[in-house]
């Protein structure tokens, strides 16, 4: 497999055959609490598909020649965390500081990047890929932009769901969760066929 179809297939898996919420179901609290209006859901895609790409471009190295090397992968949960978390915390500081409207916008949703699973997720699958022929280095990179970027669609489709249900004329027991849940069952029952691919 040559290198242009190799990260064609890498980016195409993450976004669509293996999409984290909707294949995988990780990162489900910010996709549901966060999802209520486009411009927020874009904001936490971009936001969460930076975190991805940071946390595997600073713990792949961590794991690969510091924890590997010296015996001490049963570490790698911890150390991930605490890197996510210091990521997050300084992307907080600079959301604060410069995009103030987004920072409201986000809410508590923004601090839960540090323990939303699917970023968690990417990072210990990173850990664990096959070799396609790519430096694993930028296997681990762009995998973790294309779980990103398959996290940022789930959002921006479910965006527009929502939107589109809070304008409609819902029966009664269905208002609120339920019909959220039912949405979101069916957005992912439909990357159900991407499978294939």
């Amino acid at each position: 497999m040559n290198s242009v179809t190799a990260v064609m297939a890498v980016l195409l898996a993450g976004i669509f055959t293996s999409n984290m919420v909707l294949s995988r179901f990780l990162g489900i609290c910010s996709f549901l609490g966060v999802s209520k209006k486009v411009g927020t859901a874009v904001s936490m895609g971009v936001a969460v598909t930076l975190v991805m790409v940071l946390a595997t471009a600073v713990t792949w190295p961590i794991y690969t020649f510091l924890l590997v090397p010296n015996g001490l992968e049963y570490l790698q949960t911890i150390v991930f965390i605490l890197v996510i978390a210091a990521l997050v915390q300084l992307m907080e500081i600079v959301i604060k500081r410069f995009l103030k409207p987004i920072y409201v916008a986000f809410g508590i949703y923004l601090s839960l990047i540090t323990t939303n699973c699917a970023v968690l997720g990417i990072t210990l699958m990173n850990t664990e890929l096959a070799n396609i022929g790519l430096p694993p280095y930028l296997h681990a990179l762009i995998n973790a932009l294309a779980a990103g970027l398959g996290f940022l669609l789930a959002m921006f489709i479910f965006s527009g769901i929502r939107v589109r249900i809070e304008s409609s004329d819902i029966p009664r027991g269905l208002q609120g969760l339920p019909i959220t849940l039912i949405a979101a069952a069916l957005v992912s029952l439909s990357f159900l066929g991407f499978s294939g691919i």
